[in-house]
């Protein structure tokens, strides 16, 4: 078994950060393992990708370049993943756990006949002994996610099958460039080797594209709310800070579930993954499904009545009040002393 292999995803000639994400932490992986860090690349038009793969320490780029292959379908895409990997034989592959990547994770994995683990929150290289038999396994990749609705991390190893695939879910792995970039050699792969006229079944005729109106993923600052707000009523003086400290507003999953706030404002294990320079929790309780997705933050400031709430344990600076009082002084102070 070879190298560690990375599906990036591409729409409209734009690698997603997802992809970008994954490649960082396979540079990693690939050094620790001593091998190959080797990227996917299909689409159309995908002239010079290599030159954004190669920052974030891709040695080598497999690229399919092909109409059939944009945008983005199950059958030819599977079929030239399930192609590659044959021919290549990598030890790891890693896959965004997004709409793509759920979709094309799986039936990879069960054409290869591999185990696959959805929705990492973290990947590590290490050994594995089998207690029933005692055999001892060198290198194999942890693959840790949260279990059991969040109430244990569990570590899943995958011995005897090739690749080891795992998907990972955007904002969870950090995005940053390799401290030396890749090789950056270019593999040009003919997809119709591989793709069969049962491939090309399905035909896309259009499609409709709407941009989020909520992007809380890349804002600097995130003004959080939980159950413990009330109302969502209450959530409008988040709003308020929201707006004077130039941030967004966030939500928990149970403040989301009692209509406090939209979806897409969700943050945590069911949401999204968000990594501020502030982020401020306010009637959060902050149970492991939730801090999930924000415990890499920056700063984190906790407001919660209840001085014992587990946020505080991970928050650096904990301020024991209501919300309904400590907020609004908030936006008043900050109003007086910013300029």
């Amino acid at each position: 078994m070879n190298n560690v292999f990375v599906y990036c995803e591409i729409d409209n000639g734009k690698v997603a950060d997802v992809s970008l994400e994954l490649l960082t932490k396979g540079r990693v992986l690939a050094d620790t393992l001593g091998c190959e860090l080797e990227a996917l690349a299909l689409g159309h038009n995908l002239k010079g990708i290599e030159k954004e793969l190669v920052p974030y320490g891709a040695d080598v780029i497999h690229v399919a370049d092909c109409e059939c292959l944009a945008p983005y379908r199950t059958l030819p895409h599977a079929a030239v993943v399930c192609g590659i990997f044959k021919e290549e034989q990598p030890q790891i592959a890693l896959f965004g756990a997004t709409s793509v990547g759920r979709d094309l994770g799986p039936r990879v994995s069960s054409a290869l006949h591999s185990g696959l683990t959805a929705d990492c929150t973290s990947l590590e290289i290490g050994d594995h002994v089998e207690t029933k038999t005692g055999k001892e396994y060198k290198n194999l990749l942890y693959q840790i996610r949260p279990a059991f609705g969040g109430n244990i991390i569990a570590t899943i190893v995958n011995p005897d099958h090739r690749p080891q695939m795992a998907t990972v879910r955007e904002g969870v792995m950090k995005k940053e460039l390799a401290k030396t970039p890749g090789k950056g050699i270019v593999k040009n792969v003919d997809p119709q080797k591989y793709i069969s006229d049962v491939d090309l079944a399905v035909r896309i005729i259009d499609r409709q594209m709407e941009e989020r109106k909520i992007n809380i993923k890349s804002a600097p600052v995130i003004i959080a709310g939980g159950y413990g707000m009330g109302s969502k009523e209450n959530f409008s003086v988040l709003y308020e800070l929201a707006e004077v400290l130039g941030g967004e507003v966030g939500a928990s999953r149970a403040a989301v579930d009692a209509g406090m706030a939209e979806h897409e404002r969700q943050v945590g294990q069911t949401g999204v993954t968000v990594r501020p320079k502030l982020y401020i929790a306010c009637g959060i309780s902050g149970q492991i499904q939730h801090t999930a997705g924000m415990d890499q933050s920056s700063m984190i400031i906790s407001i919660n009545i209840d001085p014992n709430a587990p946020i505080n344990k991970i928050a650096d600076y904990a301020i024991t009040g209501d919300v309904m009082e400590i907020v609004p002084k908030m936006i008043k102070y900050y109003k007086q002393n910013s300029k």
